[in-house]
């Protein structure tokens, strides 16, 4: 396709916020670096007017645009796999306004997780959200409605948004929500966008709502004998009301990647899983929360109940949760899952992983959120060469997608659809509910020049799912 550089330098007005020639590689894949596209352009808008511009060019000579943000994403969904132009808004990364009447703050999309909850931190509040990945920006995190560790207590990015402003494909600017509470007056086309995977538009400002700081926060391993033990002493926690801000699971044979990765060592090594769980609030809460949750643990299977009063200690153990993912990677190639499934059936699930396994010979290594159900899977690689890896990485997903969704889950809590899991998406997905997800996406771009071919979109012709 043909790009006319001189209506793109007309709009961005600075040449060092554009690139033709040799556009950096790490701007056409994800954060895996493993699937690539390609593009003619590469634009950093520093505001909506620019982003507004750009797409309304693009528009008009229907060229793909692929919005991106701090390239954390993990399935693909930052890859251009349709050429044209790729639109980075990493550059707009102000705090445009912190509201305390209201308890928002207002950012533009690429400012980074981590920033922002310093910021509003040092301010006394709180931003709960937090996915695993803090280098992620505000923007991603809304387009894939990021989950993290303490979706159990506080739920999840869709719910502290309070409002967007968003640029649709014909450079139409949108204003939806705000800092009100509640909204009534017609479709909520906020949260329609959110989630979204930048396929209907790009988001450029969000209104955020905050929470007041908690008091105090202490952390707790629980180690099991096995993790079915483990989980049904969850469900036994989460029934109490004991109200933990974080309920974390890691099979063992994960944790000593993690001991190695990272050098630190957890108590009760010859536990089968651990439970990792976090209490925030106010300190007599929390203490009283601690208290109840020892009793209910020790009398459903707990080997020991290890309170982390001392941070340094907290922060080990949490480091080494943190680096589970970059432990596997250390020793294999591997692709990152995050199917989610009812709490109550994630050791069903993780017991058909173990089954899948040991059937298959692919190695997969299991940890995630005890609290909502969220599994992560290492897909481990080992020394499979690459046909051999395409054709047993298929064949194991496909049987753990299918036996996902025959429990009543999903194909993602946290980390989006993207491409990686389009197939499987669109496999066991309802046929009407992909039928109305793709009259949307036609009804906001009708020339499908927004990141189109990822997630549940089908094309112009609206295959049917693979």
């Amino acid at each position: 396709m043909q790009i006319e550089r001189q209506a793109l330098r007309d709009v961005i007005g600075d040449a060092s916020r554009l690139a033709f020639d040799s556009i950096p590689p790490e701007y056409l894949t994800d954060a895996l670096g493993r699937l690539h596209g390609q593009a003619e352009a590469l634009a950093f808008p520093l505001s909506t007017e620019e982003v507004s511009g750009v797409l309304r060019y693009a528009h008009e000579h229907q060229i793909p645009v692929t919005p991106r943000g701090a390239g954390t994403n993990l399935v693909g969904s930052t890859v251009p796999l349709q050429g044209g132009i790729i639109l980075d808004l990493s550059r707009m990364n102000r705090i445009l306004e912190l509201d305390r009447d209201t308890l928002t703050v207002t950012v533009e999309p690429g400012i980074l997780l981590q920033d922002l909850q310093a910021y509003v931190e040092g301010e006394g509040l709180f931003y709960p959200p937090d996915p695993g990945e803090k280098a992620s920006s505000l923007g991603g995190n809304i387009s894939t409605n990021a989950g993290g560790m303490r979706a159990v207590k506080y739920g999840v990015t869709r719910d502290y948004v309070r409002g967007l402003e968003a640029v649709l494909c014909d450079g139409t600017v949108l204003r939806v929500g705000g800092k009100q509470v509640k909204d009534a007056s017609g479709l909520s086309l906020k949260h329609l966008l959110i989630g979204s995977e930048g396929t209907l538009a790009v988001i450029t400002k969000c209104v955020l709502r905050l929470l007041p700081k908690p008091e105090t926060s202490v952390s707790v391993l629980v180690p099991y004998g096995d993790l079915g033990t483990g989980i049904c002493g969850v469900l036994t926690i989460l029934q109490a009301d004991a109200n933990p801000t974080a309920v974390e699971f890691m099979e063992r044979k994960v944790v000593a990647l993690g001991e190695e990765f990272s050098g630190v060592k957890y108590p009760c090594p010859q536990a089968g899983s651990y439970i990792l769980l976090t209490f925030d609030g106010r300190k007599s809460e929390v203490k009283a929360n601690l208290e109840r949750v020892r009793t209910l643990a020790l009398a459903n299977g707990a080997i020991d109940y290890v309170v982390l009063e001392d941070p340094a200690r907290a922060a080990d153990v949490w480091k080494v949760r943190g680096a589970l993912v970059k432990a596997v990677e250390a020793v294999s190639e591997q692709e990152p899952v995050d199917i989610v499934v009812p709490i109550s059936r994630t050791a069903d699930f993780i017991a058909f992983v173990n089954e899948l396994e040991a059937a298959s010979g692919v190695r997969m290594v299991s940890f995630g959120h005890a609290g909502d159900g969220n599994v992560h899977l290492c897909v481990v690689r080992g020394d499979r060469d690459d046909e051999t890896w395409e054709r047993d990485l298929h064949a194991v997903m496909e049987q753990a997608y299918h036996k996902a969704y025959e429990l009543g889950g999903v194909a993602s809590g946290e980390h989006g659809i993207g491409v990686s899991k389009r197939r499987y998406f669109l496999r066991e997905s309802v046929k009407e509910n992909l039928i109305v997800m793709n009259q949307i996406k036609d009804a906001l771009d009708p020339l499908h020049i927004l990141n189109d071919q990822k997630s549940y979109i089908g094309g112009h012709d609206h295959a049917e799912p693979v």
